[in-house]
């Protein structure tokens, strides 16, 4: 592709996924500053893929958003919210290898090169062959929801990497 912006995210190393350690709301700091596989803070809990605050309930997921002309996928590592009787679900369908099936959740982290109103509401699926699940924004909830559908441009994706401080 000819597209300058996408020769800035090739030169810089390529398409990376932004991940996140944490749900926005965890006020006890990252597993990497604690070099731990998980952390133990009271009742709270945080490992890679589950986190507990309190009565609230997180999972890691994986929010994807085409890039146009690329035929490539850019993906977002955030944390969902989902209630207890999903979080439990979702544990119990992990333990035995089979898929949970999907539930209701809000999109938990600010994503670089957006802005939030509030919590996106969102349909959390279970991902492939294993794989984290994923997240579907509402429609009408986020401009999200239309840029999963439709996708963003290279620019668009360089403005993103430039929010979350990748230097391109």
């Amino acid at each position: 592709m000819t597209d300058p912006h996408w020769q800035r995210i090739e030169a810089a190393g390529g398409l990376t996924d932004i991940g996140f350690g944490h749900p926005d709301p965890w006020p006890h700091g990252s597993l990497s500053d604690e070099g731990e596989p998980r952390m133990v803070i009271g009742a709270d809990t945080l490992d890679a893929d589950f986190a507990r605050i309190g009565a609230h309930r997180f999972v890691r997921a994986v929010l994807t958003l085409p890039v146009i002309g690329v035929d490539r996928t850019f993906a977002f590592g955030p944390w969902a919210a989902v209630s207890p009787a999903s979080f439990d679900r979702i544990n119990a369908a992990e333990t035995l290898g089979q898929p949970f099936g999907g539930c209701f959740a809000w999109l938990m982290n600010r994503l670089p090169g957006f802005t939030f109103d509030d919590w996106p509401p969102c349909n959390l699926m279970p991902g492939a062959d294993g794989a984290r699940p994923f997240l579907e924004v509402h429609d009408g909830s986020h401009e999200l929801a239309e840029l999963q559908e439709t996708g963003i441009t290279p620019a668009r994706l360089v403005d993103i990497y430039t929010a979350a401080g990748r230097v391109l």
